[in-house]
């Protein structure tokens, strides 16, 4: 994190609105992709992103460590579309995530979608921050909040449970 970020995240700890509102405004794009990830839907991306706007303005006082401004902001968006997603029972996943993981050559979106969306919970997070958002298992192991090896660990078992239901249907599946 900059040092104009860190500098502006004191400030909004101490009830500077603009400097709040210039850390969301940097952060928007990321939010926004995660969210369209999740919710798989303009509308509801953008209410995912309004809704995390409100708390991190309601919580920015709790927020312990300035440096880890953008794990908490992403940490919050993240269970709000969790939540979401849960009171509509069903899990959405962007087609970029799809293309990232599939061999065109041997199946389908929709194949590659059943198999993650058979997949539990912590592996399709993890699965779904490193693939499509590029975060590194530092950053990961900060936003779901647990160890960097419980990470590697359910991206590991994730990825070859992913990679067992796809060779199942044909044969082979290399990520």
């Amino acid at each position: 994190m900059s040092e104009i970020d860190l500098t502006l995240v004191k400030k909004a700890k101490k009830g500077d609105e603009d400097a709040l509102y210039q850390l969301i405004l940097s952060h928007k794009e990321q939010l926004y992709r995660m969210a369209i990830s999740y919710l798989k839907n303009e509308d509801d991306a953008i209410e995912a992103i309004q809704e995390t706007t409100y708390r991190a303005y309601k919580g920015i006082k709790k927020l312990r460590k300035n440096e880890y401004f953008t794990t908490w902001l992403i940490r919050i968006l993240l269970n709000y579309c969790h939540d979401e997603v849960k009171k509509k029972k069903r899990v959405v996943y962007n087609d970029q995530l799809i293309q990232s993981i599939e061999d065109p050559a041997h199946r389908t979106s929709i194949e590659t979608e059943d198999a993650i969306r058979s997949l539990e919970h912590p592996y399709q997070h993890v699965i779904m921050l490193k693939y499509l958002h590029d975060l590194k298992i530092n950053e990961i192991a900060q936003i779901l909040d647990c160890p960097e090896g419980t990470v590697k660990t359910w991206l590991h078992k994730g990825l070859r449970l992913l990679r067992n239901q796809l060779k199942e249907k044909d044969g082979d599946f290399h990520v």
